[in-house]
């Protein structure tokens, strides 16, 4: 059960695909506007800008890369404003690197005049806001752009712009509360007031765009104005807090807390800034502020840290992150005794687990200023060490990896400002933390993040013991896969000893003891093993003591697979004989019956049946009762009548394989045979074919037999169900491949002849059962696909071995090569390339088995049917290969799945058109096809399923002006209308009618064609009259016939009601149609 994986995405050094990207931006730019495009034009166009999307979306995270290159990028774009073209294009590139870096391009552009209030013109209003914004920017006062006697009027001007989309729900609020920010500085006041009654009237998206403007306002303005709006800004953030309305929207409350967060720093006196060496000596006064004081209202900054301290604790990350930032850079002003104090009060919120990341956090940022003093570090790692390991069940999935990704923040900035000495002591426990977090956390990113945090204090600290060897085995790639951090990188680290027994422990208490994830728990046990397996004797019966001491189903899942994964160790390498495997069979002892026995509990008796398989010992499969654990076979059976095929197809197997090889268990198979209840009747192939022949040759006969009899169309006890029929087929080539190196002998005492076996498994490719499920018929055909695969492989390597090996072989069919399922096409494909692969026999003559067409054949094989139909056509030449492959093709023609009809059918009819109309014996012609679509289609008359995709494959060439040869045409007329008033199926009717409308092209038949349209025009379902007439009249128009029909022709067909319930009427329309007809093609 592997579970899909993150891989790491391409990790770029430059912008290595600038050139592309500037041709295809060139081209774009060159396109001209003022005409009307084509489609043509339309679709590159299109394609050219979805080209350039996707190229910088692969950059989104290395942005940085484009710096170099983005003046000569931006600015050919830039240009393009004033005519409001490639907009969007310039959206990608703000997207991309952020507006800041962009606007500096906007300068040397006109200004985009004209109209821009079409909704699709979002990306131009957002672009046109972002440029008014550098007119604020400019050094001097905007009233000298007014005209005269109009004093303010740009200022007014770009203001009512602004505030018109404010309230807007796109990108273009961003851009008003940008140019806002930077307008109302000399209107502050006014702003303020009107942004009072905004927040006073609970209108969430104009509250958004007002808090918005006021957070830039108060960064970028000057202290003095923020201050002297401080009453009036608190005014309005209680007012938020007490309206539900605005509280429950998640960017009110973020916005919210920056702006009391900047608020706060605009009340606090400028903090000289430290150095890097100050930051290392929190510890020593040197770096404490001068005075210890601040200016600002002591009780405005207890309100704003009080409702930052709350925020911290809200339900959404993006509210926390802020008011762990606001509170870090407030914290940064105050002095060393109130820092101090205020991370002890903050200590505790790690014991509130919905806060506990916001809390790592909040510490983080401490962290990364040097605010955290070493006397508080001790407390404060203890809780780190606790959060890393923070992982909570919510239903179907667990909670906590954001607690856990801080806490690995935390870490990491924690060894850019601490001083070495004073993270001494806590230095190993510390690593044996991180290294086990790197390797087996379940989410990539907290892995990436751990094993970055260890990176970091093993080049900036050197406390950790192996550093760099650690390192080089958890560093970001290694860590990357989660199966590849399990199964590769543990066991290496494993092998420093002052690392092993954290990652035991770490795996025993946090997966293999009931964590929720099976696929954890089996990962975990896997890695446990290979982690025993540096010192198998001892770490194998220290760690399975410590296992299988709850009752707790996740705990007892876990606990098995470890000891099945130990004791499979134990058995690969011949630990301690049978002794130490018999001690963990013991333990089973220790799980109640009543659990494993339960209905719905498969994890546990998989994981049973699993370590029996494992653990059994001879000893105990002869003792019968007086085995240590009696019910074990009670536990097997239960899992062979368990109906979960995944129960009895992969976890009861290796228990009957290790049982079968160490006892006789022929009496006890021989009870099965007798036909049971549908999961039994399954798990019989899945126990036959796992059977050891070698000891125990006698019950081959009878295994043999049953396995024939389940599948035989001739037998009276042939399994009806389709996935034990499916197992039965599976279970025939395990059964060659075991007795292969005995095969003739164990096939005489068998007393069936090898030949039979083949011809079973070809039969079954003609399986098309289907259900409510639909096409259950391809389960089967794949497994006789892969089993006359397998059997061929195993013949050819034993074939020196067998004396009659060409009597054996019977010819291989190959038109599910050309089938009409994709992964029955697949499979045969691949089966079919295996074949290609293989060494010729050992015997005389072995040329004759080389497969023929051999060169075609290895270029054919492809998944994607676009690709393979108008090669598969090609193997048409081959004459050994013609009538599987037709059959194929004709079956893909037929089918209603359109990825699959349309190359099929075209590459036929492409095909056929290079064909001559006739030729020699050996050659193929169009005439060759239709015998050969011909003869199959009479062989199974009496078969729908193959009737009519015979009549559609040729309505199909005959339709596409594919097919000119007349021969065999009068078998394809009786074909199509034998008794066709009586038929039922409506389809085939169709098909049938088609047929003879389109003869009527070809003049030899034309007229016998004639006399039996009437049959259908005449048909007792008024839906194929109906059908018959359209497409007759439609055959006619369109059709070159040699002879044009009348208007009367036309008058019959369109006014007569052939759907109608007056049949004689309709009787006579068609004798006169038919009678007209004949008129018009004889004159």
């Amino acid at each position: 059960m592997d579970d899909p994986e993150l891989i790491e995405g391409k990790q770029f050094a430059s912008f290595e695909r600038y050139g592309d990207f500037s041709s295809a931006q060139s081209a774009l730019l060159a396109v001209d506007l003022s005409s009307e495009p084509s489609r043509q034009d339309n679709g590159t166009e299109v394609e050219l800008m979805r080209k350039l999307t996707m190229i910088l979306g692969e950059y989104q995270e290395q942005s940085y890369l484009l710096d170099p290159y983005l003046e000569n990028l931006v600015v050919p774009v830039a240009e393009c404003l004033r005519a409001h073209a490639r907009t969007q294009l310039l959206y990608n590139y703000i997207k991309l690197r952020g507006y800041k870096t962009i606007s500096r391009s906007f300068s040397s552009c006109a200004y985009p005049d004209g109209p821009c209030a079409e909704p699709s013109q979002w990306t131009l209003r957002y672009v046109v806001l972002l440029w008014l914004s550098l007119v604020c920017r400019i050094p001097f006062d905007l009233d000298q752009f007014d005209e005269d006697g109009q004093t303010g009027g740009t200022a007014s001007a770009l203001e009512s712009t602004a505030m018109k989309y404010l309230g807007k729900a796109g990108l273009e609020r961003e851009g008003a509360a940008i140019l806002l920010s930077l307008d109302t500085k000399q209107r502050f006041k006014t702003f303020l007031q009107w942004s009072s009654s905004v927040i006073n009237s609970t209108e969430v998206l104009q509250s958004l765009g007002v808090l918005q403007v006021l957070c830039e306002f108060v960064k970028s303005g000057a202290p003095e104005g923020t201050q002297a709006a401080a009453q009036a800004l608190m005014e309005m953030s209680e007012t938020i807090n007490d309206s539900e309305t605005l509280t429950e929207n998640t960017l009110v409350r973020k916005y919210r807390t920056k702006l009391l967060s900047r608020i706060g720093l605009r009340l606090l006196l400028p903090r000289p800034r430290l150095s890097r060496v100050q930051l290392r000596t929190l510890n020593d006064g040197s770096n404490q502020d001068s005075s210890g004081k601040h200016g600002g209202d002591d009780e405005e900054l207890e309100v704003i840290l009080d409702a930052l301290f709350k925020a911290v604790q809200d339900r959404d990350t993006v509210v926390r992150w802020s008011a762990a930032k606001g509170i870090r850079e407030a914290l940064r002003a105050f002095a060393e005794r109130f820092r101090r104090s205020s991370h002890g009060e903050h200590l505790h919120f790690f014991s509130i687990h919905t806060v506990a990341g916001a809390t790592a956090t909040w510490h983080a940022e401490m962290a990364r200023r040097a605010l955290v003093p070493p006397t508080l570090l001790p407390n404060l790692l203890d809780w780190l060490s606790q959060a890393l390991y923070f992982d909570i069940r919510k239903g179907a999935h667990s909670i906590g990896s954001n607690v856990r990704d801080a806490a690995a923040y935390v870490i990491w900035a924690l060894a850019r400002s601490q001083d070495r000495s004073g993270f001494s002591p806590h230095a190993s426990k510390l690593a044996e933390k991180l290294v086990a977090v790197s390797l087996f956390d379940r989410d990539v990113s907290i892995r990436r993040a751990a094993s970055a945090a260890f990176q970091e204090h093993v080049g900036r600290m050197g406390l950790f013991a192996h550093g760099i060897d650690v390192l080089r085995k958890t560093d970001f790639y290694s860590v990357s896969i989660r199966r590849n951090a399990f199964l590769t990188a543990a066991p290496q680290v494993a092998e420093h000893e002052e690392y092993r027994p954290a990652l035991l422990d770490h795996l025993i208490v946090d997966y293999l003891d009931g964590h929720w994830d099976v696929v954890m728990r089996q990962l975990g046990a896997k890695s446990l093993r290979l982690i025993c397996e540096i010192n198998l004797d001892k770490l194998g019966h220290t760690y399975k003591a410590r296992l299988l001491t709850s009752v707790d189903v996740a705990t007892i899942h876990g606990a098995v697979a470890a000891l099945t994964e130990i004791a499979d160790a134990y058995n690969q390498f011949s630990y301690s004989g049978d002794g130490t495997r018999r001690e963990i069979f013991i333990l089973i002892n220790r799980i109640p019956e009543f659990l494993v026995l339960a209905p719905r509990n498969e994890q546990i008796l998989g994981a049973i049946c699993s370590l029996i398989a494992a653990s059994i010992t001879r000893e105990e499969v002869e003792s019968e009762k007086a085995s240590s654990v009696p019910n074990w076979r009670k536990f097997a059976d239960q899992g062979l009548h368990h109906r979960s095929s995944t129960m009895c197809g992969r976890l009861v197997q290796p228990a009957l394989a290790a049982v079968s090889s160490l006892t006789d268990c022929s009496s006890a198979v021989q009870r099965y045979f007798k036909r049971g209840l549908p999961p039994l009747q399954q798990s019989l192939g899945y126990l036959l074919g796992v059977l050891d022949y070698h000891a125990h040759p006698h019950v081959l006969s009878e295994v043999v037999e049953c396995l024939l009899d389940n599948v035989s169309m001739e037998s009276a006890t042939r399994m009806t169900n389709v996935e034990a029929r499916r197992n039965s087929f599976l279970a025939i080539p395990k059964v060659v491949a075991r007795v292969a190196q005995n095969l003739e002998r164990r096939w005489y005492h068998a007393r069936i002849s090898s030949v039979l076996w083949l011809t079973h498994l070809t039969t079954g490719l003609d399986d098309y059962t289907t259900d409510e499920r639909g096409d259950v018929g391809s389960w089967i055909r794949i497994a006789c696909i892969q089993g006359l695969t397998s059997i061929i492989e195993t013949l050819f390597v034993v074939s020196k071995n067998l004396p009659n090996f060409a009597s054996i072989l019977p010819a291989h069919r190959y038109h599910h090569i050309s089938g009409a399922l994709d992964n029955v096409r697949q499979i045969a494909g691949e089966s079919f390339t295996r074949i290609l692969r293989l060494s010729l026999p050992s015997v005389e003559d072995a040329e004759c088995w080389r497969v023929r067409g051999e060169d075609l054949a290895r270029e054919l094989f492809l998944p994607d049917c676009k690709w393979l139909f108008p090669k598969a056509v090609r193997l048409l030449e081959i004459p050994e290969y013609r009538k599987p492959i037709l059959t194929g093709l004709v079956l893909s023609v037929s089918t209603r799945t359109n990825s699959t009809q349309r190359p099929a059918s075209s590459s036929l009819a492409a095909y056929v058109r290079t064909l001559p109309v006739s030729s020699d014996r050996d050659g193929y012609s169009q005439a060759s096809l239709a015998r050969d679509l011909i003869e199959y289609g009479l062989k199974h008359l009496t078969s729908n399923n193959v009737v009519v995709p015979v009549l559609q494959t040729f309505n199909m060439l005959l339709e596409g002006d594919a097919s000119h040869s007349t021969r065999s045409m009068e078998s394809l007329i009786s074909i199509a209308t034998k008794n066709v008033s009586r038929l039922k199926n409506v389809q085939r009717v169709h098909e049938s009618m088609k047929i003879v409308v389109n003869l009527l092209t070809f003049p030899s038949v034309a007229k016998t064609c004639l006399s039996k349209i009437a049959d259908f025009l005449v048909h007792p379902y008024p839906r194929v009259r109906s059908g018959t007439a359209e497409y007759l009249y439609l055959v006619l128009q369109s059709r070159d016939l040699g002879w044009e029909p009348d208007d009367k022709v036309e008058e019959l067909l369109l006014e007569t009601g052939w759907s109608s319930t007056d049949v004689e009427e309709v009787k006579e329309a068609a004798q006169a149609l038919v009678k007209e007809l004949a008129s018009n093609m004889e004159g």
